[in-house]
């Protein structure tokens, strides 16, 4: 197995840095109506947010993390690395397809829908049938599959519910952790070897 990179462990760290750093400082920008229980992230970077320019960034370099990550995660098969980097493109075209003051975009829909099952289903595609990486055995790239899917339906089904942002919140900071606990696991493996 090839070693991770530097340059692709800095990436996952920064992943869910700027995704969980970007929420809290665009939020914190935001009228006193804003709710981020009920409200989504996509809100903060939509036309007529304060400040909107913050959680753009912050996805937009989200994106860019997943697609650096990819890159550098040799030890995962191919195919995962390739849903990891386009759930990381699916993520810029969410932040160059802001939501409009009022209603939905189908383009934004469209970008965070690929984006979110694409971060939800890149591990079960990453598992290896004999690594030497903890989190690419086929059972764990499974279990972690079902549980990133799994919060991706709780957000599906409270899409017009009154917890909408904190279902959001916890699918996409669990899709954010899960590269840099990949990323981490298998490098200190890899060392030890």
């Amino acid at each position: 197995m090839n070693r991770i990179p530097r340059w692709s462990v800095a990436s996952a760290v920064a992943a869910p840095v700027l995704l969980v750093g970007g929420w809290t400082l665009a939020q914190l920008r935001q009228p006193p109506g804003y709710n981020p229980v009920r409200d989504t992230i996509s809100a903060l970077a939509a036309y007529g947010a304060k400040d909107r320019w913050v959680m753009t960034s912050a996805l937009a370099g989200l994106g860019a993390c997943y697609v650096i990550t990819a890159a550098g995660l040799r030890p995962a098969r191919r195919a995962g690395r390739v849903v990891l980097a386009g759930g990381g493109v699916a993520t810029l075209l969410v932040a160059a397809f802001p939501q409009p003051t009022y209603g939905n975009s189908v383009s934004h829909t469209v970008a965070a829908t690929v984006a979110f099952i694409s971060l939800g289903a890149w591990p079960m595609f990453a598992a290896r049938r004999r690594p030497r990486a903890p989190l690419l055995t086929p059972t764990a790239s499974a279990a972690a599959t079902m549980v990133l899917l799994g919060l991706v339906v709780w957000f599906a089904a409270e899409i017009h519910g009154g917890q909408r942002g904190l279902a959001e919140r916890g699918a996409a900071g669990a899709q954010a952790l899960w590269p840099l606990a990949v990323v981490l696991t298998t490098r200190q493996a890899l060392a030890g070897s």
